[in-house]
């Protein structure tokens, strides 16, 4: 494996791992909130966090890497789901939003660096980009619901 390919592995994992908290963090969310709109926002967004899991997945393995699936995840993480999970129990939606708007930000943060690095070979780069496009509109869609909340 060529180390621009470990490169590649090493930041694509990391990416998977907070996408995927990001999906786990939104099934948690639509099961805090009580508004029904936002019940349907947050389900569809983790589905499609979960959708860009896979894609990241499947790019790790083009370069000959191992990519970071649930099962690896599940135990790290856990422990923050059930704290978060208790945390958003209770809450109001502006509560969750804000939560959910916190996510968003580590997660955007994370895709703007990626989609900045000059190492990333090329093929990786491009997705990194084409789905930073999207974690950033989305990250502006609760921005604008969370305005409109308070």
């Amino acid at each position: 494996m060529h180390t621009h390919d470990d490169r590649a592995v090493k930041v694509l994992n990391s990416l998977i791992e907070t996408t995927m908290d990001s999906a786990h963090g939104y099934r948690s969310a639509a099961e805090g909130a009580d508004n029904p709109e936002f019940k349907s926002l947050f389900t569809e967004r983790a589905g499609k966090r979960e959708e860009l899991c896979r894609r990241l997945q499947q790019e790790v393995r083009t370069f000959g890497g191992e990519p970071e699936d649930d099962q690896s995840l599940m135990g790290r993480i856990h422990n923050k789901f059930a704290e978060l999970r208790g945390e958003l129990g209770g809450r109001d939606d502006k509560g969750v939003i804000d939560e959910v708007e916190r996510g968003e930000d580590v997660i955007k943060a994370k895709f703007e660096a990626a989609a900045r690095d000059t190492d990333l070979p090329e093929p990786a780069r491009q997705l990194v980009t084409t789905a930073y496009a999207e974690v950033k509109a989305d990250h502006d869609t609760i921005s604008a619901l969370k305005h409109r909340m308070h």
